[in-house]
């Protein structure tokens, strides 16, 4: 069966068309476009018109692949910046004008299972349990489980948000770092009193923030996913990478080869709540997976 499944966060909207049958699963195309959706929800709780737009000119692209390539089932979810815009109903009716179908507008734990199910179908069980960490632009997820998920919890830490909250003013101070810092270990300490962070025997974490990450880890030239995937960062390592993004100029983060024009205003807050991340569960090493909640969706509609 050929399926779609559409991603739409605060930060980026992403398709996966993949044909699955049986065990399976054969990608036959990937995208991502970076719409910042979430822009200003954070602080007025409201879509902003103009992110609207992008967010749907991208939905127009996509409607034209699923088209062009003869899809049978799609899947649409939208996260945590469509379930705090009190005016979500704009770009919900948006989606189903262009798609036939409108986002499903899932809750973190759902968000958090997807990942799961997409992050972990390349371990064996003998390697959990798992912590999944999905660093997304509003929020972030951490999952523990083996086969399963067994614990989960969203928290509002994602690299939007952290941006809009403490790095507005270009550069990052010594101020605005602490203060970051603060508010993430706030978060990490309330996602522990649900979830074993510091129990899991393979941590991973998935999307643009941990896969950027480590790129820079790995000193690659050019983002390549085939190079990222899977492989072992260490904790030493991701701290090093949060600082040097942090003390970067706007300018030398755009002109990195791996680094994804729209991941440039974001990406210093995002491996800091990941640095932060690996302190909490003192884990010495992440594995990084280009596998995610799209994945998991596509196998949801199977």
């Amino acid at each position: 069966m050929r399926v779609a499944a559409i991603d739409c966060g605060t930060n980026s909207i992403r398709l996966l068309i993949a044909d699955i049958e049986g065990a399976n699963f054969r990608e036959i195309h990937r995208e991502m476009e970076i719409v910042r959706l979430g822009q200003g929800v954070d602080k007025t709780g409201q879509f902003h018109p103009d992110a609207i737009l992008r967010t749907l000119a991208a939905v127009d692209k996509f409607a034209i692949e699923i088209a062009k390539r003869g899809v049978e089932k799609i899947r649409f979810c939208a996260t945590s910046a469509t379930r705090d815009a009190t005016n979500r109903d704009l770009f919900i009716d948006g989606v189903k004008e262009r798609l036939g179908i409108g986002p499903e507008v899932i809750p973190g734990e759902v968000e958090a299972a997807l990942s799961f199910q997409g992050a972990t179908r390349d371990f064996p069980p003998t390697d959990g349990p798992f912590l999944v960490i999905d660093i997304g632009g509003g929020s972030t997820e951490f999952v523990f489980g083996t086969n399963t998920v067994e614990f989960a919890k969203s928290m509002n830490i994602g690299c939007v948000r952290m941006t809009e909250r403490h790095f507005t003013g270009g550069d990052a101070d010594p101020g605005q770092i602490a203060a970051a810092i603060e508010d993430i270990d706030e978060a990490i300490a309330q996602a522990a009193k649900i979830v074993p962070i510091t129990q899991s025997k393979t941590l991973i974490a998935v999307a643009g923030t941990a896969t950027t990450v480590a790129a820079a880890a790995l000193e690659l030239r050019t983002y390549d996913r085939y190079a990222i995937h899977l492989s072992r960062i260490s904790a030493e390592k991701v701290h090093a990478v949060s600082k040097q993004f942090l003390a970067m100029k706007r300018e030398d983060r755009e002109a990195l080869g791996y680094m994804h024009p729209g991941r440039v205003d974001v990406i210093g807050a995002g491996s800091l709540v990941l640095s932060r991340i690996m302190l909490a569960t003192g884990a010495k090493e992440f594995v990084a997976s280009e596998s995610d909640i799209l994945d998991g969706m596509a196998w949801s509609l199977v």
